[in-house]
């Protein structure tokens, strides 16, 4: 899937650690250690900064490749997501709105606290994932004029080619997408058929 997407990232939703089991940390390191070209955002289920940094110590040198990423989710409460944005807080990573059927799954307060947001910043729309309804481009223009500055990814909705350039066009940097590279409805990149925004 990376070549099919001429891309070295991955991302990796650990849905054991989600669900509170244990992280699957010898299945990212061996991503990692399969390519040494290859780079993860990994969502396991941090609770704070301080689970992401005993964790990232667990994969070794392999962990300079890896960016955590705080599900709003999981994240225990605001003093949880204040540390994502403080010089001796978290490890630099993502932060992950999460949504469910319209409702924000946010026990930390940090779809209405834009000011905390780092700078990498993911719309993950549950409700989207793998049901073939296109992307929340309402939702993402929203975000998008709360924090022009942040690096925003889009999670959720994807079909083909045409909703990547609208999601470009609507401010996504990138687009988190799994369904329509599993059923081939993306072209490979460097393809006739791929777009500059599908990058």
């Amino acid at each position: 899937m990376a070549a099919h997407c001429a891309s070295p990232l991955l991302y990796v939703a650990d849905l054991d650690a989600l669900q509170g089991g244990a992280r699957q940390t010898e299945v990212v390191a061996q991503l990692l250690a399969d390519d040494p070209a290859r780079q993860c955002w990994v969502d396991g289920g941090f609770a704070d900064a301080g689970q992401a940094r005993a964790w990232l110590r667990e994969l070794g040198p392999l962990a300079a490749r890896v960016r955590p990423v705080f599900g709003s989710e999981s994240l225990r409460d605001a003093q949880a997501l204040r540390e994502l944005n403080t010089p001796d807080g978290a490890p630099e990573g993502v932060l992950s709105l999460d949504r469910r059927d319209g409702q924000v799954l946010d026990a930390a307060g940090g779809w209405g606290t834009p000011q905390a947001w780092p700078q990498r910043l993911i719309m993950m729309t549950l409700e989207r994932v793998g049901a073939g309804q296109g992307p929340d481009l309402t939702t993402l223009a929203m975000l998008r004029s709360q924090r022009p500055d942040v690096c925003l990814v889009g999670a959720g909705g994807i079909r083909h080619a045409a909703d990547l350039a609208a999601a470009a066009a609507a401010g996504a940097q990138a687009w988190l997408v799994a369904s329509a590279l599993h059923d081939g409805s993306l072209p490979a990149m460097g393809s006739p058929a791929a777009t500059p925004a599908a990058r």
